[in-house]
C-alpha cells in the first residue's frame, strides 16, 4: 500500500484542486493497482477544508498542533500502522503530476526530492522571477528539499524517527536525518509539482516567507 499525507490548515482556496490532482495520480495504470490512501491532516482548520476533504474519498485527521512537522508525522503515522510501504507527501496549495506516485516509487531509492514550479510564475513581476532564481542557485540548485514534493520508504521513515516536531524545515531536517544515515536519496528534478505562489505564509521561513521577502525588497 502507498500512502500520501496532505497537511492542511485553512486551505479552502487551494485544497480542491490538490485532492483533484491526487484523484488523478492515485489511478495512474503504472501502478498496476496498488492501493493508495490519501490521509488529510486538518491542523487547526478554521474555514471550510474539512468539508472540502469529505467531499473527496480521502481519510481525514485532526491535530491543533499548528505544527506542520507534527501534522506530518501523524498522517504518516496513521498510515504506517495500516501497512503503507511508501509515504508520499505534498502540500494542501499544490498539484501534483499525474505520474507522481509512479515516479516515485520507480525511482528505486529510499526517498525522492522532486522539484516544484510555482503556478502563477508568468504572472510574477521578472525581477521577483530573478530574484527567486537568484537564491535557489545560491542554496544549491538541484538540493532542495519541498515538503510539497517528497517521498521515503515506510523502512526508511521508521529509522529516523520520521519528521521533527518543527513548524518549518522539519522536510529538510528528515532528509538530513536519511541522509546522516546512508539512506540512497534521488534527487528528480524533472519530477515537479504545481505550488502556489502566495506571500500568506502558513510556515515561518518557508516558500511563502521567501516570496514575501522578495516582494518587500521589492517594494523598498
Amino acid at each position: 500500500m502507498i500512502g500520501v499525507v496532505v497537511p492542511v490548515h485553512n486551505e479552502q482556496d487551494y485544497l480542491a484542486q490538490c485532492l483533484e490532482s491526487l484523484s488523478l495520480a492515485v489511478r495512474h495504470p503504472g501502478l498496476v493497482g496498488e492501493h493508495v490512501v490519501v490521509v488529510v491532516v486538518l491542523d487547526n482548520c478554521n474555514d471550510a477544508s474539512a468539508a472540502i476533504a469529505e467531499a473527496y474519498p480521502v481519510e481525514t485527521i485532526r491535530t491543533t498542533s499548528c505544527n506542520v512537522g507534527v501534522a506530518r508525522h501523524e498522517g504518516a503515522r496513521l498510515l504506517l500502522d495500516r501497512g503503507a510501504r511508501w509515504l508520499a507527501f505534498t502540500d494542501a496549495d499544490t498539484c501534483v503530476q499525474e505520474n507522481w506516485l509512479v515516479s516515485q516509487c520507480q525511482a528505486g531509492c529510499d526517498a525522492v526530492c522532486g522539484d516544484i514550479r510555482l503556478i502563477e510564475w508568468e504572472c510574477l513581476p521578472s525581477h521577483w522571477r530573478r530574484r527567486y532564481l537568484d537564491h535557489r542557485r545560491l542554496t544549491g540548485e538541484g538540493r532542495h528539499v519541498h515538503g510539497a514534493n517528497l517521498g521515503v520508504s515506510a523502512d526508511a521513515y521508521r529509522a529516523v524517527g520520521g519528521f521533527p516536531p518543527l513548524r518549518a524545515h522539519e522536510d529538510v531536517m528528515l532528509v538530513h536525518a536519511l541522509k546522516a544515515r546512508g539512506f540512497r536519496i534521488a534527487w528528480n528534478r524533472t519530477s515537479r509539482v504545481m505550488t502556489s505562489a502566495r506571500r500568506e505564509a502558513r510556515a515561518p521561513e518557508g516558500l511563502g516567507s521567501l516570496l514575501a521577502t522578495i516582494a518587500g525588497e521589492a517594494a523598498q
